[in-house]
């Protein structure tokens, strides 16, 4: 007879949650789909926002970088409240930040006021995916939490479809500004549905319960000369990103940027202190170029179908059906895939099976459902993928610093989406914008696989740190026999 524990009398992985821990998660996934409608709404109506203020192809991609510019800064706080004073905390503060950003884009009376807002959004939007990432991780069963964090992660895609849908039904008859009014009126939603959750799991028993609550900015402010000058560099660093994706900027970006760059690998050497700034720094790169293959697609994928391929409204909301249900299947799919075959494992096949897709779709012209099918199976794999990144980057890190420490590195990472749609409208000065779409996404993709597929970020700190945990959210191993690998440092 078998015994209790066997595969075989094990019940089905979705009853090892309970009610409260689905509620929860549909707290943090509803506030995932807002993120992800907010967010995309901008890139929908960048034509007719160009056409509005007279911007160059150029300026207009630099709307949808607005928001990559802050999201360092708000990561880095509203994590820091989140490790401090609790999960829920940051999760209610980061949605209304980033729904007052959204509304505000609605009233921008020219490019500036607009660029403005999206600053707004994209603290919000970081604090959002710091807060709710590691809420549910560290609510969930330790053997599902690549399930967690792609299922999570398909909020983001249903955001995008939604936009999609209300972008066809109001632009047409009442213009631009009404998309980003209506983006509000879901934000009560959110709010209601997160107003008795409990904390998580992992914080409530390690850091809740502590005499004294952790803070991630301490090494930051350890003096009053270090104090000051990280003072300086915060505001060096947002001065210098917000003129480089502006004309405040013109003829000193590359300066500007080496600045930016500087300022933020300071900060990153700080937080990571003696044992793991190699580590900060590596996740920050990783997830740089991660976006930068990313983003051109998802920003100026609308763009694309309606200048290059004359699209009306209702085909670009169809292509964009296809493209975010894709990525929807994508997070599911290597959700259980990770928990199958380790996270690093998936990430890496599954980016390789992406990149076959990448040519034929920019190939496609007459074929509406052509061009549909090979979105959904780009975007499955290319985007499906990124269902995987919070679990990837959270797992270097331990409950007390893990809001923190994600939202520092990922939103930092997150710059290669500023900088991604305006190098993809550069390129496209000297080729057509399918072909540098392509040509971005093809060879930044190959760079990812190999930062990931072979785990640089975690072979650069065992350097530093050979006792480094490979993986903080993996369930406590059983005893090892001699030579058996540590889990999910298997080589790709």
């Amino acid at each position: 007879m078998p015994s209790p524990r066997t595969p075989a009398t094990a019940p089905p992985w979705y009853r090892e949650l309970n009610r409260q821990k689905w509620k929860s998660f549909f707290a943090a996934w509803i506030g995932y789909l807002l993120d992800g409608f907010d967010f995309v709404l901008i890139t929908l109506v960048l034509t007719e926002i160009a056409d509005d203020f007279g911007l160059s192809a150029v300026e207009s991609a630099s709307l949808v970088s607005g928001a990559f510019i802050t999201r360092w800064l708000g990561g880095a706080v509203l994590g820091a409240l989140g490790d401090r004073f609790g999960r829920k905390s940051a999760m209610v503060a980061s949605i209304l930040l980033y729904s007052v950003g959204t509304f505000a884009c609605g009233f921008a009376w020219n490019y500036t006021s607009l660029f403005t807002a999206r600053l707004l959004i994209g603290m919000g939007m970081a604090g959002e995916y710091s807060a709710s990432a590691t809420y549910v991780l560290e609510s969930w069963p330790a053997r599902l939490r690549n399930r967690a964090s792609g299922f999570l992660i398909s909020g983001f895609s249903l955001g995008g479809v939604l936009a999609a849908e209300v972008y066809e039904q109001v632009v047409p008859g009442h213009g631009w500004r009404w998309l980003f009014y209506i983006g509000l009126l879901p934000v009560a939603v959110a709010l209601w549905v997160r107003r008795a959750l409990p904390e998580a799991d992992d914080w409530a028993e390690r850091v809740g319960a502590a005499a004294e609550r952790p803070n991630p900015f301490r090494p930051l402010f350890a003096g009053p000369r270090r104090a000051t000058v990280n003072t300086v560099l915060t505001v060096a660093a947002t001065a210098s990103l917000f003129a480089v994706f502006t004309p405040l900027g013109a003829g000193l970006v590359p300066v500007l940027s080496v600045v930016a760059a500087g300022c933020l690998t300071a900060f990153a050497v700080q937080l990571g202190g003696r044992k793991r700034w190699l580590l900060f720094v590596a996740l920050c790169v990783t997830v740089f170029c991660a976006f930068l293959y990313s983003w051109p697609v998802q920003a100026l994928l609308p763009t694309y179908l309606k200048t290059e391929l004359g699209y009306t409204p209702g085909q670009v909301s169809d292509a964009l059906y296809f493209a975010g249900f894709g990525t929807m299947a994508g997070c599911v799919a290597t959700g259980f895939l990770g928990d199958r075959f380790g996270t690093r494992r998936t990430y890496g096949w599954t980016l390789l099976a992406g990149t076959a897709f990448v040519f034929p779709v920019f190939a496609v012209h007459d074929s509406p459902i052509g061009l549909g099918l090979l979105l959904f199976l780009l975007l499955a794999c290319m985007q499906g993928i990124s269902g995987l990144l919070p679990k990837y980057i959270a797992g270097h890190f331990p409950t007390e610093t893990r809001a923190a420490s994600l939202g520092f590195t990922y939103n930092v990472g997150a710059l290669g989406g500023a900088v991604a749609p305006v190098l993809g409208a550069r390129l496209a000065s000297g080729m057509s914008l399918g072909q540098s779409l392509a040509v971005l996404t093809f060879t930044l993709t190959l760079v990812v696989v190999v930062l990931i597929g072979f785990d640089v970020p975690g072979r650069l700190n065992r350097l530093i740190d050979p006792e480094a945990v490979p993986d903080h959210l993996v369930a406590p191993a059983e005893p090892r026999e001699r030579g058996e690998p540590r889990p999910d440092v298997r080589p790709f």
